[in-house]
């Protein structure tokens, strides 16, 4: 059995922290997960850089980064002034988000989960007129920091409406680590009954300490792609308390002990995480970078 993994470290795992690195030592992190074996990365996102300076320097990111062969540098856009300087750019794979609540859309983009699917279609529509791959995340699909509780047949309906831009696949986030392992054992299988032939990815923050539970259950449930984050670190500037991802290597181990096929290795994940640490100032949130694999050898 295998399990895509997107690596959201580089982005998500870096906008919401304090340090600002350099455009320098973000190319270098991207590289060693990519020499790790990871093939896709999130490496920016193209959003005003005033409500996100880590991201001021998308351009400069993607333009000194050095093309291999499979691997594909994703650009997140909320808008299609975003898309345009992500095409731009040459990014050749962007994703967009559209958050399940009106509150935290607002907040996160200015306008209503409507528009944003609006923007998304129109978005998806030109990405396939210059062949750009794109997916879209619907953030907050399991609890909202402004609205609380969200109704699974509100983030299907989302869903069935992205579906019609045809994305090479539908992500839902635990955006603010609220979700339990049966939420997310329902909520795919919602989304297969209603959408089979549609690819599915699952984002989850371990805000709450369920992270890796909801991976498990997302798994089980028949998820394609799960997204982790170097260290674990990460969190959305715009939801309050939201820590950071489940960690890319504490991922990679349970996959591994569960005989599930990633295709990246355990070693150069803990040691990026590692090197990590001294960019950021301050220890990672996962558990491998501190207890190591096991068996040792």
């Amino acid at each position: 059995m295998n399990v895509g993994l997107v690596e959201v470290g580089p982005r998500d795992g870096l906008q919401n922290e304090r340090a600002l690195l350099s455009t320098e030592a973000k190319v270098t992190l991207i590289t060693r997960l990519v020499a790790a074996g990871v093939r896709r990365v999130e490496v920016a996102s193209f959003v005003n850089p005033t409500r996100v300076p880590q991201m001021a320097d998308a351009e400069a990111v993607l333009s000194a980064l050095p093309t291999v062969p499979e691997v594909s540098y994703i650009g997140l856009v909320l808008n299609r002034k975003g898309f345009d300087r992500a095409v731009t750019a040459g990014c050749r794979e962007v994703g967009m988000v559209v958050a399940a609540s009106d509150s935290f859309n607002r907040r996160n983009q200015g306008k209503c989960t409507d528009d944003s699917i609006a923007d998304w279609l129109n978005i998806a529509g030109a990405a396939r007129a210059v062949s750009i791959r794109t997916h879209v995340t619907i953030a907050v699909a399991f609890g909202c920091p402004f609205e609380g509780e969200i109704d699974p047949v509100r983030v299907v309906d989302i869903a069935k409406k992205c579906a019609e831009a045809e994305p090479v696949e539908i992500a839902i986030a635990d955006t603010i680590g609220v979700g339990v392992p049966t939420q997310v054992s329902e909520l795919l299988r919602r989304l297969r009954d209603v959408l089979p032939g549609v690819r599915l990815r699952c984002h989850f923050h371990n805000t709450r300490n369920t992270g890796m539970a909801n991976a498990y259950a997302a798994v089980s449930a028949g998820a394609d792609t799960l997204d982790a984050s170097v260290g674990g670190v990460g969190g959305c500037p715009f939801a309050p308390g939201a820590t950071g991802n489940i960690a890319t290597e504490d991922l990679v181990y349970m996959l591994d002990r569960m005989g599930i096929k990633s295709g990246v290795s355990m070693e150069g994940v803990i040691d990026t995480s590692r090197w990590l640490e001294a960019q950021i100032g301050r220890p990672v949130p996962s558990m491998l970078s501190k207890a190591g694999r096991f068996p040792r050898s």
